[in-house]
């Protein structure tokens, strides 16, 4: 098992795994993995099994404080220097759920996120993955700005100690 930064010749992988794990109205576009992929690969991960994707991860980094929904449609709003790494989705192929290999890459964001100074780790999670999300320290900051899907969200976030 092997965790990995995206390439483009992932996109087709990605974008059939985004469309499994989201309903259509939250699932990211293709395009939109491509331009994400594009633009900040080093903050889009990969876990691979056997040499099959089976999970993975992204999210800009950005100097604004909440996640907002102009985010999840905007990679041009990424900056390298931000304080914050927004994570857009944790996607697990269904079959491979409840095996920890979503933490895997939580924990590898946390990580990557602490090596390069941010302030810390921003998410946005429906109420019953908030529990999920505790486990490793993120705080629910309550009802999120975002609208995403049409959908209620919760605002999690994870600060480092400076």
């Amino acid at each position: 098992m092997i965790i990995r930064n995206a390439t483009p010749d992932d996109l087709d992988e990605l974008y059939n795994i985004e469309k499994e794990c989201f309903p259509p109205k939250e699932a990211a576009k293709k395009e939109e993995i491509k331009e994400r992929l594009k633009t900040f690969p080093n903050h889009f991960w990969i876990l691979e099994k056997d040499g099959k994707i089976i999970s993975f991860a992204n999210g800009f980094v950005t100097n604004e404080k909440d996640l907002s929904d102009e985010m999840y449609e905007n990679a041009s709003l990424h900056d390298e220097n931000g304080d914050w790494q927004m994570i857009f989705g944790l996607n697990t192929l269904p079959e491979f759920r409840k095996n920890g290999y979503a933490s895997l890459l939580v924990g590898k964001i946390i990580e990557t996120a602490k090596k390069e100074n941010r302030l810390g780790v921003v998410l946005t999670c429906k109420k019953y993955l908030v529990d999920y999300y505790s486990k490793f320290s993120f705080a629910d900051e309550g009802i999120s700005q975002s609208q995403h899907g049409g959908e209620v969200w919760n605002q999690m976030r994870l600060t480092f100690k400076k």
